[in-house]
């Protein structure tokens, strides 16, 4: 079976300023500056098959979303090749984008004072889905997520599992070949922890 990511000696840097106490060191920040480089991800390589899932875990700061943001194309790897779909998702971005979903427990694709069945329309809209296929297909992902009541409320009204679940079927709208979630069910409560797996 076909490799669907390949990374191969994946390696991020960092370069945070030091600044130097005191008037005098602030002064001489103006003409000199110091750094510290900090390695966020240390030359790892892996692959994942089509069909395949795969969590990858670890403590905070351990890499786990620099290296979920570098494999969506949103950070650049200081180092290493990354190809998923078969794109390079930083050079082949715009049709790279359309061949995955993301969710990221910390940030919304949902507009915030709108309907949720407006967002998802939204999005419809710029992924060109045919309206047959949408509706064939996000009435399997709504129901399946027991979202349908949630439908007609802002995005703001929400409790963190409902948006998260809205969030989850904001991310399949395209029925993209490849999800990506980072901490989908950070804050939840057990059973909503426990839909979301049953579902995925």
């Amino acid at each position: 079976m076909e490799n669907i990511i390949e990374v191969q000696s994946l390696h991020k840097e960092f370069k945070t300023f030091l600044s130097r106490s005191g008037v005098k060191g602030a002064f001489r920040d103006l003409f000199t500056r110091n750094y510290r480089t900090k390695t966020a991800v240390n030359n790892i390589s892996f692959s994942v098959k089509k069909g395949e899932m795969m969590a990858y875990i670890g403590e905070n700061g351990a890499g786990k979303s620099t290296t979920i943001k570098m494999l969506t194309g949103i950070l650049t790897p200081t180092s290493g090749d990354v190809r998923v779909n078969g794109y390079h998702p930083q050079k082949d971005r715009e049709r790279f984008v359309k061949s995955i979903g993301v969710v990221f427990g910390q940030r919304s694709q949902l507009w915030w004072d709108i309907a949720v069945q407006e967002s998802f329309r939204l999005l419809k809209k710029v992924y060109q889905i045919p309206d047959k296929q949408y509706e064939e297909h996000m009435g399997y992902i709504i129901k399946t997520l027991d979202i349908e009541p949630l439908l007609d409320q802002p995005v703001r009204k929400l409790s963190l599992g409902q948006r998260m679940r809205c969030e989850l079927a904001a991310a399949l709208i395209h029925n993209p070949p490849l999800l990506f979630l980072d901490e989908p069910t950070i804050g939840l409560d057990v059973l909503v922890k426990l839909k979301i797996r049953e579902f995925l």
